[in-house]
């Protein structure tokens, strides 16, 4: 089961659906606006979902404040790296505003208190090939994922769907060994807004701890850069430090927390975003 990805109105998109129990105003088309809130506030009362979550330009959000919604994030330039986007929700069902990861949220806390400097490239061990990926690899793509994942918020799982993306808008990146892919990782590109996602990291259990998702983000940033991309983030899972460390390594800034945003491995998690421009590194 996966939450359907429609496009609306003007060509405002959305995902909604059972598994993440939510709306996700993905991208919101100019000319749908404002009268969009009310057109997904209803698809929200209809279906019962207990959650709208929405990334929207800073244009839009004094609108969606009037209406009941809150701010979760704040990345700076982030379209066209002039504009800001505001990550804002709107929660229907008091049991998903209530927080129960309030152990995690102090580690995070304690985490960015004591951020690491620890930005070096990782070097990737000789026998193992880093690449970027194609419509061959779609099966052992959604092989790796359906390995590694209980769920996820798309469906990742499906060959078809992997195919799909590749034709629109994510670049697979991997690390192979002996010809086997043993990690992956995803950018979700948004080429007029100059931004891209870096996303869906994932290594089989039996080559963790090897840094193997800071190599794969080394990569795609280096890739990113080379498109004409300017700012880079991830929405990581709260409860995986290590995913929240290899980003902090590698000099994101934390720009807020997605409370019980995202159902993933089996269950719907609070999410932490991170940013970085690439011009910090003069370019």
């Amino acid at each position: 089961m996966s939450d359907i990805i429609e496009k609306i109105g003007f060509g405002t998109i959305i995902q909604h659906g059972e598994l993440n129990d939510r709306i996700y105003v993905m991208k919101l088309h100019k000319k749908d606006f404002p009268d969009i809130l009310e057109r997904i506030i209803n698809l929200a009362d209809e279906y019962l979902y207990s959650k709208i979550f929405c990334k929207v330009p800073s244009w839009a959000a004094p609108v969606f404040y009037s209406n009941g919604f809150i701010l979760e994030a704040l990345i700076p330039r982030f379209y066209g790296n002039k504009e800001d986007v505001f990550f804002m929700s709107k929660f229907l069902n008091p049991h998903r505003f209530q927080n129960p990861e309030q152990e995690m949220l102090d580690q995070l806390a304690n985490l960015l208190v004591n951020k690491s400097d620890n930005n070096s490239i990782h070097e990737k061990p000789e026998s193992y090939n880093i690449l970027k990926l194609n419509m061959k690899n779609a099966d052992s793509i959604a092989s790796l994922y359906k390995k590694v994942f209980d769920s996820y918020p798309f469906p990742i799982f499906d060959p078809e769907y992997i195919l799909k993306t590749m034709n629109e808008n994510i670049q697979y990146f991997g690390i192979e060994k002996n010809g086997e892919l043993i990690a992956l990782s995803s950018a979700e590109i948004d080429k007029t807004g100059q931004n891209a996602e870096m996303t869906d990291f994932a290594t089989l259990p039996d080559f963790r701890g090897q840094k193997l998702a800071s190599i794969l983000l080394s990569k795609m940033e280096v890739e990113m850069l080379s498109q004409g991309i300017t700012t880079l983030y991830t929405i990581a899972r709260l409860n995986s430090m290590a995913m929240n460390k290899t980003f902090l390594n590698q000099d994101y800034t934390y720009a807020g927390t997605l409370i019980k945003n995202t159902n993933i491995s089996g269950k719907i998690e609070s999410m932490n975003v991170y940013y970085k421009h690439l011009d910090v590194l003069g370019n």
